[in-house]
This record gives structure tokens, C-alpha cells and sequence, in this order.
């Protein structure tokens, strides 16, 4: 018998939990860690020999997300899925410009989530096509690349660091009490001054400047 690949699972809902063990059971990948919050994937992550992470994107204390970027400074070849309830393609390109190895819904099938953990283990991208489509003009934007200095505002600076998290214009509006007709205001100046053409690409330069 095979090696079984060791699983870490981070989601702060017990029942998304649960239900990732019933679909795991009787198959090749056995889940040797459990957490409910950023910091203790990146605990258990950093102190524990395993195969592949699996990280929920909105958990308490630390998105999946910022927890992919900090395990990945410790364990940079540690093979890393996102799990999101969120077609959002801005925690996309994230994910992409973070290194994870790829970006699962919670819709998707068994068989789409037992090949995808195969494959991040054997060391490969489980990347669709599609999605690097989405992101890859985001990642190739020659500003992305350049070390220019941008004159983004202080409140400029909010409404991206808030973008890229994924919030929408609204979320944006609600939690830094500003207007909506504002942040889209913002957002506009924020693509004009950094160069690029939609919210993704200001996403990535963003991780790219380590704003988030």
C-alpha cells in the first residue's frame, strides 16, 4: 500500500470539516490536522511534517490568504489549496501571486477535490486553465514588474489594501464609511495611477508591494 498523503485543514466551520472527512474517507489522503483560525494552520503547518495544507479563505484572526503568505516564508515548497465559498478573482490572483498551488470552491465535486490534493502533493499546479487566464494579464502588466513608486493618498491606500482583500465596492463603502459613488471614485484613480486595467491587477500589484 501507498504512502498516505498528510492533509492539513483549516476552516473555522465544524460541519465544512466534517464534511471534508466523509469525503476523504477510504482514500489515500489521511487528515493529520484540524484548525479552525489562521494562526493555527500556521502553527500546526510549521510544526508538523505534511504533504498538503488546505486553507478555508475567511477564517477568524487570519484570512487563508495572509496564512498561505506566511506559511510560505517558512515552507516554500509546502504544496498549499485555497478552499472558498468565493469565485472572487481577486483572492484568485492572490492565491496565484502567493504561490498556492490552486483555488477550489466549495461546490466543486470529491473527485475534482481528491485529484486536485493529488496533485499539489506530487508537486504540480492544480491551476485550471481558466483561472490563470484570469490572472495571468493581471501578473504580466509591466507595472507589476517595475519598482515605481506610486502617489496613491493615504484613503487611496485604504480603499486598495481593502480591494485586494476581495471586498466589494459596498463592503469597501460600509467599512470605511465613505460613500459609494467615493470608493468607486477611489478605485478609479487607484487603476489610473498604477497602471493597470481592472480590480485584479491592482490586487496582485498590490501583494506585489506587499500592501497586504
Amino acid at each position: 500500500m501507498t504512502n498516505k498523503i498528510k492533509l492539513l485543514i483549516a476552516d473555522d466551520h465544524e460541519v465544512v470539516r466534517s464534511g471534508l472527512k466523509i469525503l476523504l474517507a477510504d482514500t489515500d489522503i489521511k487528515i493529520v490536522g484540524e484548525v479552525a483560525s489562521g494562526a493555527e494552520a500556521v502553527k500546526f503547518a510549521l510544526e508538523n511534517d505534511i504533504d498538503v495544507a488546505l486553507l478555508d479563505v475567511r477564517m477568524p484572526d487570519s484570512d487563508g490568504l495572509t496564512t498561505l503568505g506566511r506559511i510560505k516564508l517558512d515552507k516554500p515548497d509546502l504544496p498549499i489549496l485555497i478552499l472558498s465559498t468565493f469565485d472572487n478573482p481577486t483572492y484568485v490572483a492572490r492565491a496565484v501571486a502567493l504561490g498556492a498551488s490552486g483555488y477550489l470552491l466549495k461546490g466543486c465535486t470529491r473527485d475534482e477535490l481528491i485529484n486536485a490534493i493529488h496533485t499539489a502533493a506530487a508537486g504540480e499546479s492544480a491551476w485550471t486553465r481558466d483561472e490563470l487566464r484570469r490572472v495571468t494579464g493581471a501578473l504580466a502588466t509591466p507595472r507589476l514588474t517595475a519598482d515605481v513608486e506610486v502617489p496613491l493618498t493615504h484613503r487611496e491606500s485604504e480603499v486598495l489594501k481593502q480591494l485586494a482583500c476581495g471586498l466589494t465596492n459596498k463592503e469597501i463603502a460600509q467599512t470605511l464609511h465613505i460613500s459609494y459613488e467615493t470608493v468607486k471614485e477611489h478605485v478609479q484613480h487607484i487603476l489610473r495611477k498604477v497602471g493597470v486595467s481592472d480590480r485584479t491587477q491592482a490586487a496582485v500589484w498590490a501583494v506585489r508591494k506587499e500592501l497586504v
